[in-house]
């Protein structure tokens, strides 16, 4: 028989018994879909990585209290740290005497709300800040001006705004000019963002900086913390700016000589690290929930040739009777074992496909198709196929052809 014939008789043995067909597709397709939907979720997130993760300007490095990713629980192993003060923060930009080409204070706040007139836009981030912040955060002025040094020093009162401010408060008008208020507090708009965009689902222009003088005066300093980057003035000199950094923030701090820092420190190339090591630990987890999974569908396949070569012993002896040889016989049920674990790879593939490019729609980035991990999966399909399948379908080619067609 040909190929084409032997796959033919496989689907037509399939559509006899659809359940337990389907079944055994079933945990084939739960294998293939738990590593193909994680690996293409995570090849969505590799492609936005330098975009996504990359906050940070050229040649910065950041100081922090907690770290930006971890997978231990930050509450207890973080939490106890003290926080950065506005006056460590200062004490670290006086020790570096110069030597970095830009200092960016930092301290977030969620949520605020910020209105105009009867106006209201809930959900902001507001963060108190220097003059820097663009250069450290790779945002640019889309028009009017940036905070100044001397906004900072004289804890002025206004503001620069991201673009959705300017959409949802001004829609119609320059926001230059005018004053919004943030729990009640008077801003005036110095100047607007030019538009960032989204990265991993969250807009990054719904923002709002004062000066960070004006922040704790206005909000308070209790239980916030600063974040300091850093911009060495080229790559050449980064590493010798880290070091200086490093044992000026330990002064800033007061730590004693063999202590360990109380800060966190990262770049974008921790970041990037940071996030392999990740989806690493994602991946081996993927690979052992993947195993568990096609060793059972393995030895379901497994299962259902025996069965089937039990239910089709005369079908056999008829085939070996008119002229069928061991290796047609052996061919024919591997086949079917093949085209069985196939199709569950195949749709275990369609399915993780589509869950992990659901990550891609929600995050607004672009869609991926795991190439090689679908061969991978395929390949795999077909080896367990022949794997689980060849021991029914020696058995099969074994039977003695007399006994066979006397079978009922």
């Amino acid at each position: 028989m040909s190929s084409a014939e032997i796959v033919r008789i496989a689907l037509g043995a399939l559509r006899t018994n659809k359940l337990r067909s389907v079944l055994t597709i079933l945990g084939v397709t739960i294998g293939v879909f738990s590593v193909i939907g994680v690996m293409t979720a995570l090849s969505v997130i590799q492609t936005s990585i330098e975009s996504g993760l990359s906050f940070l300007g050229s040649n910065i490095f950041q100081f922090a209290k907690y770290p930006t990713m971890t997978t231990n629980d930050p509450e207890t192993e973080f939490a106890n740290r003290r926080n950065i003060t506005l006056e460590e923060a200062r004490e670290f930009e006086r020790l570096m005497g110069g030597t970095a080409n830009a200092i960016c204070f930092k301290i977030f706040d969620g949520g605020k709300p910020v209105s105009y007139g009867r106006t209201k836009v809930q959900g902001l981030t507001l963060v108190g800040t220097n003059e820097h912040f663009l250069t450290a955060n790779s945002y640019t002025l889309g028009y009017g001006r940036n905070l100044s040094a001397e906004d900072v020093a004289l804890a002025r009162n206004v503001t620069v705004v991201g673009p959705n401010v300017q959409k949802k408060l001004f829609p119609n008008e320059t926001p230059i000019g005018k004053v919004i208020k943030m729990n009640e507090k008077p801003f005036q708009i110095i100047g607007v963002f030019a538009e960032k965009g989204s990265s991993f689902g969250q807009s990054q222009d719904d923002l709002v900086i004062v000066p960070i003088t004006r922040f704790v005066g206005d909000f308070g300093r209790t239980n916030r913390t600063i974040n300091i980057a850093i911009q060495s003035t080229s790559q050449a000199t980064y590493n010798q700016t880290l070091d200086k950094a490093i044992g000026a923030m330990r002064a800033a701090r007061g730590l004693k000589l063999g202590a360990d820092n109380d800060f966190e420190i990262y770049s974008n190339d921790t970041l990037v690290s940071a996030f392999a090591q990740i989806a690493g630990q994602i991946r081996v987890g993927a690979f052992v929930v993947s195993a568990i999974a096609l060793l059972a569908a393995g030895i379901g396949i497994m299962n259902i040739m025996l069965v089937s070569v039990t239910e089709r012993t005369r079908e056999i002896g008829i085939r070996k009777a008119i002229g069928a040889r061991k290796d047609d016989i052996t061919r024919q049920f591997l086949l079917e074992a093949v085209v069985l674990s196939e199709l569950g790879g195949l749709a275990g593939i369609l399915l993780g496909v589509v869950g992990g490019n659901g990550i891609a729609l929600w995050l607004e980035i672009a869609m991926v198709f795991p190439w090689g991990w679908a061969l991978t999966g395929l390949i795999v399909c077909s080896l367990i196929g022949i794997g689980f399948g060849w021991y029914p379908a020696w058995k099969a080619a074994a039977l003695d052809p007399i006994e066979a067609l006397r079978y009922e």
